[in-house]
């Protein structure tokens, strides 16, 4: 008999993996057959089937893994966390290729005769189709939105919590836990655009309302809030009906391109412009200075990518593009800052949360765990696996300088005198503003 179909699946699956990678894999492997190999982990891969493996040669590199994770036929168990953190594995799991390395044949051959010759095994149901249309059209960025955000609001109650906030929190001193922090971070943006009673605001992307009701309630605003997402929309308008506030806001299910209502005193855009998209953010810079009057502020809230990184990473396939932000770009900070000067907005501060929202996806995460029941009972397995996958990675990202950061970017629209209406001094504008009434600590937006 042939030496290699005496060892357990479980050696063999390992072996393959190392010749593949060049490295050796430093985590414990579980097969099918109940064999284990490799050292005590705090993490251990599970090949539930052979149908593993041939998602694996099929899809080289990242999306093979991915998918197998999602769909079931590979599991983690254990800390997901210690596993996503080992960088020498992950970054060569993600950039393989098997069409480019010489090494690989003879790991892919094992693979091959442990049973990933076979027909291509289909994607998850939850996969984004194959993507129709204009890159960044209505139609399109429509279809992208809705699929991220329209899988249920009761999913996204329970990571998300009361606050139903969906973007980086703020810890400071007053921050005792993630509803604390994420009325701070909305605070913070009601400040640094100098809300005031009276004032019209444009909320961006606004998500289920929390912005636009938290700026109606204690700073006196009537605000507009735009989404592309039906169930957000219907969320938004329960949440102001419930808190007495329906004649204050108004949520249209709208494109921000479609806005032709302006002025506002004021923008807020918060996590809505990674779906922008690199080739439409002169028409996003463009369309909201348009939509501001003069001395009006901007804040920009969004993730950034850093120098380091690939440029063509945005569109490569894998988890981001194929299962949560179809279409998303992240942008170099000096990207979205030079958008925003070229139409004649003038950048007064910016201000980096990176560790912010490390603790932040972290929250999420645990949030998610200690429901998971409840998560798949709302969203089904496969997509409850996507979203623990994203924000573990996610978390990850943001806790490691030179991968992900983040940016609150605050600009204003000068008066034709050149006068900006900003105080000289970021004490002045920090400060809180007069309010309708104190917030209540125990409130959620």
């Amino acid at each position: 008999m042939n030496a290699d179909t005496t060892r357990s699946a479980a050696v063999r699956v390992r072996d393959a993996f190392e010749k593949i990678l060049g490295i050796p894999v430093p985590v414990r492997v579980r097969c099918w057959d109940g064999s284990v190999s490799g050292p005590d982990s705090p993490a251990t891969v599970v090949f539930r089937n052979r149908r593993a493996i041939r998602r694996v040669l099929w899809s080289p590199g990242e999306l093979g893994l991915v998918r197998a994770y999602i769909a079931g036929d590979l599991e983690i168990d254990g800390d997901v966390y210690a596993l996503l953190s080992l960088p020498g594995l992950v970054n060569r799991v993600g950039a393989f290729d098997i069409r480019d390395a010489r090494r690989a044949l003879g790991g892919v051959w094992e693979l091959a005769r442990l049973g990933g010759v076979g027909l291509r095994p289909r994607p998850p149901a939850v996969e984004v189709p194959r993507r129709r249309g204009i890159k960044h059209s209505r139609a399109r960025d429509a279809s992208s939105v809705s699929h991220h955000y329209d899988v249920g609001n009761a999913f996204y109650r329970i990571f998300l919590g009361p606050s139903m906030v969906y973007s980086c929190a703020y810890w400071d001193e007053t921050a005792d836990g993630l509803d604390a922090a994420q009325r701070a971070k909305l605070d913070l943006v009601c400040r640094k655009l100098g809300l005031r009673p009276g004032m019209r605001l444009l909320d961006v992307g606004c998500g289920w309302g929390s912005m636009a009701i938290h700026a109606a309630r204690h700073y006196g605003v009537d605000v507009v809030g735009v989404t592309l997402s039906r169930e957000q929309a219907a969320w938004a308008r329960k949440a102001a009906a419930e808190a007495g506030l329906s004649d204050r806001l108004e949520f249209r299910v709208q494109d921000y391109r479609d806005v032709d209502d302006g002025p506002f005193d004021a923008i807020s855009s918060i996590g809505m412009s990674e779906h922008v998209g690199d080739a439409a953010l002169p028409t996003y810079a463009a369309t909201l200075h348009g939509l501001l009057r003069p001395q009006g502020r901007l804040l920009n809230h969004a993730i950034a990518a850093v120098s380091t990184r690939d440029p063509g990473g945005n569109d490569k396939p894998g988890l981001i593009q194929n299962y949560i932000f179809p279409d998303g770009e992240i942008l170099p900070l000096s990207r979205t800052v030079d958008a925003f000067e070229q139409v004649g907005l003038e950048v007064r501060d910016s201000e980096a949360l990176r560790e912010h929202y490390a603790l932040t996806l972290r929250e999420w995460v645990r949030h998610l765990q200690e429901s998971w029941d409840d998560a798949v009972a709302s969203v089904g397995a496969e997509r409850a696996r996507t979203w623990l996958l994203y924000l573990v990675a996610s978390a990850l990202g943001f806790e490691e300088p030179g991968r992900l950061t983040i940016h609150q970017v605050l600009a204003v629209r000068p008066a034709d005198d050149g006068a900006s209406g900003v105080p000289r001094t970021r004490s002045q504008w920090l400060a809180p503003a007069s309010t309708t009434r104190e917030p209540d600590a125990a409130e959620a937006p």
